[in-house]
């Protein structure tokens, strides 16, 4: 055993000195770290510039961010609308689905439901929003192709069957037929047992992004917004626990919008709502509470979480500029969707990867509900396999990360909130703008907003091809031979087919007197001022069709078109003194020389898809090139854009699509051209195609085809190439 030697003097109980403490190390300053991160990247500027005008700065520090953002659960809301958030309750998982028939698609909800899904949203396909029945001729390649097609009571019945109505939460996302839908959906839950004061959910009911962006309208502005004001006050009668609004961003992001451009707009847009709901008689703080929004979420990772809690700020303030009294009334709730244009149809699988990010971001800016893109929607409709990628994402971020169990865990961070405050007054002063004019209508009829969108969509296009803004696997590190992948392929004929069967079948067993009766009151109501809702839900039980009672509108309020208009010098502005742009110029030059006049081109919507940006870029950027645009109408039938083609004597026809019409609508116009003499007319065809269906419209006798991502520059090029003139290849001009 050692033996340990103390120390037996007078201090033996004393513990021993400790060395003194050292001076506290300097701290750096600001000037400090900017000479050291100049050193380091040789004084390059770091400073990054977003499409919104935003500085972004390498670094933040607390003088950046002066505003105090609060406590969740109080006004004005920027770090929440609850306060205890996702440690309470996570948000919803409200996969947005719907294709081909209602029974198809109820068999996808009842999975998806057994699978960990919350909520239901339902998608509808292009005929039902545009107000058509299945067996209209207009729409012969839109049935079931980009959601579920629905005529009748009976359809919504099939649609919902084995699914409690008074359990579940359904999202809708309709705009144009919104009358028959949320008709059929009421008489639907009727006749499940379910009162209509029990129904759960959400009507999307945003006529006036329809107008700036996605284009699914029918009625003209003025009937349209009507609508909106007789849904809001049968829903705050009638159905109190239903969103009678979900105001969407969503689609002006994906029409080419920045994130300022989505959240101004949305914000003015539901300014305007409650406007009309107020001009009609009803109290702020009776239906406000019941209004919700909706937000894309792309890739921009803090200014996507910054832009919902802005929103949240500014909603706050302009329903307490509108009067409202209720804090309720002042919270903005809001479901989002991961970004369907992020999406690629190259190299897949890194849509994955994407759609995570992008639910991260919407979980840490505070969504109260979500819906995540699977890998394939880039061509077609989710796969099972895919849809269940999807929807795991969700489930994983809420059961294995501990992302959930701090509520607003990025609030105070400097730039977090330095985004909040710049996307807040940037905002704020295009609102004003808005509200100076008149208000949104007023704006949106004056087209201003829908120009800007347009010009923000062209410039991004300029910069992608371009390779300054990048995507993996399009314009950077791709692969050199794409992997082939599953898609789900909709029978567009056999749907179409049941579909008119069913109608047939409705109209033979329903009491024809009782639906003509109650059809003609909806007309006599379209006149007056009785609520439109309440009308077609007689007409609903009585059997009427969608299209039956969209035509009974119809005959009153007209239906509404518009005919596109190209941004000018936007995307070729951005190739000023580039070489390829140069080479492109003579190229247009020397076939306008042969031809004795500039080549001339129809770009061509068919089918009732109205996304119009891939068609709208494709004006502007040919135009800047120097050909002569000719930018067909929306929701045209093949032959009517024959007819134009042949009317303005083109050289090319550029086929759009995007709902997975283009094997029934292209072909059908290339038949109408050779019919009339004119096989010379080279058609080519651009848009969500999928690469197993190209050589079905090869064989058709489509000349060109250009999928999602193709670089616009390579598609003139190719364009050029089929007029005769003789284009070095791409790597050459690029030299």
């Amino acid at each position: 055993m050692a033996i340990i030697e103390t120390n037996t003097g007078e201090d033996s109980g004393a513990a021993p000195a400790l060395p003194a403490a050292p001076e506290p190390t300097p701290q750096p300053s600001l000037a400090d770290w900017q000479a050291a991160a100049a050193k380091e990247v040789k004084g390059k500027d770091l400073t990054w510039h977003t499409p919104e005008g935003i500085a972004v700065k390498p670094l933040y520090t607390a003088e950046d961010a002066p505003v105090d953002p609060g406590l969740p659960g109080f006004a004005p809301f920027t770090r929440g609308v609850r306060a205890s958030m996702y440690a309470g309750r996570p948000w919803t998982i409200r996969q947005y689905a719907g294709f081909s028939t209602a029974e198809e698609s109820n068999a996808f909800y009842r999975r998806n439901l057994a699978a960990g899904q919350k909520g239901l949203s339902v998608a509808f396909d292009l005929a039902t929003h545009r107000g058509y029945d299945s067996d209209h001729p207009r729409v012969t390649g839109d049935v079931g192709k980009a959601g579920v097609a629905i005529d009748s009571v009976e359809d919504m019945k099939i649609l919902f069957d084995g699914i409690p109505l008074d359990q579940m939460s359904v999202s809708m996302t309709m705009n144009g037929a919104v009358i028959p839908i949320l008709a059929f959906f009421i008489v639907a839950g009727e006749e499940q047992g379910v009162d209509r004061r029990l129904l759960d959910g959400t009507i999307q009911n945003d006529i006036l992004k329809e107008f700036m962006v996605r284009n699914t309208y029918i009625y003209p502005p003025e009937p349209s917004m009507r609508i909106i004001s007789d849904i809001f006050g049968y829903t705050s009668r009638e159905m109190p626990k239903f969103n009678s609004i979900s105001i969407s961003g969503y689609h002006m992001q994906e029409a080419g919008a920045t994130q300022l451009h989505e959240l101004a707009f949305t914000i003015a847009d539901g300014m305007e709502y409650v406007k009309y709901g107020v001009a009609s008689g009803l109290d702020i703080d009776k239906f406000a509470g019941r209004l919700s929004f909706f937000f894309a979420i792309g890739m921009n990772f803090f200014m996507e979480i910054a832009k919902l809690r802005a929103a949240r700020v500014l909603w706050h303030r302009a329903m307490t500029q509108l009067g409202a009294k209720d804090e309720r009334s002042k919270m903005l709730r809001t479901h989002c969707q991961t970004s369907g244009v992020s999406l690629t149809e190259q190299d897949p699988y890194n849509n994955v990867m994407r759609t995570t990010i992008e639910a991260m971001a919407a979980m840490l800016g505070g969504t109260q509900s979500l819906h995540t893109n699977a890998l394939d929607e880039a061509i077609a409709l989710p796969t099972d396999f895919s849809a269940r990628i999807a929807r795991n994402t969700q489930i994983v971020i809420q059961e294995e990360t501990g992302m959930t169990k701090v509520v607003d865990p990025l609030g105070g961070s400097y730039y977090v909130e330095s985004l909040t405050q710049s996307l807040v007054d940037g905002a704020w002063e295009i609102i004003e703008r808005v509200q100076a004019e008149g208000g949104m209508a007023k704006a949106v009829a004056a087209g201003w907003p829908k120009a800007m969108i347009e010009e923000a969509s062209a410039a991004r296009a300029a910069r992608v091809d371009r390779g300054e803004d990048v995507i993996v696997g399009v314009n950077k590190y791709r692969k050199a031979d794409e992997d082939p992948i599953d898609i789900l392929d909709v029978d567009n004929v056999a749907v179409r087919e049941a579909q008119i069967r069913r109608i047939e079948r409705v109209k033979a067993t329903r009491d024809e007197a009782a639906c003509r009766a109650a059809l003609d009151a909806l007309r006599e109501g379209a006149r007056g001022t009785e609520n439109l809702l309440a009308l077609a839900v007689d007409a609903a039980r009585a059997r009427a069709t969608l299209g039956e009672i969209s035509s009974a509108m119809e005959d009153v309020f007209g239906r509404f078109g518009t005919q596109p208009t190209p941004v000018k010098g936007i995307y070729g502005g951005a190739y000023t003194d580039d070489a390829r742009w140069s080479r492109l110029e003579e190229g247009v030059a020397a076939t306008e020389r042969r031809l004795g006049r500039k080549p001339r081109m129809l770009v061509a919507k068919m089918g009732q898809d109205g996304h119009d940006r891939g068609a709208n870029l494709v004006s502007s950027m040919f135009g800047d090139l120097g050909f002569e645009v000719v930018p067909g109408p929306l929701f045209q039938t093949p032959k009517e854009a024959a007819v134009l083609a042949l009317e303005s004597d083109v050289d090319v026809v550029g086929a759009s699509s995007l709902a997975a019409g283009h094997k029934t609508l292209i072909p059908e116009l290339i038949g109408h051209l050779r019919d009339a003499g004119r096989a010379d007319i080279k058609v080519i065809a651009g848009g969500v195609i999928p690469a197993q269906d190209y050589q079905a419209l090869r064989d058709a006798g489509v000349q060109a085809i250009f999928g999602p991502g193709t670089n616009l520059i390579k598609a003139a090029e190719d364009v050029l190439r089929l007029l005769g003139h003789n284009m070095p290849p791409q790597e050459e001009a690029a030299e």
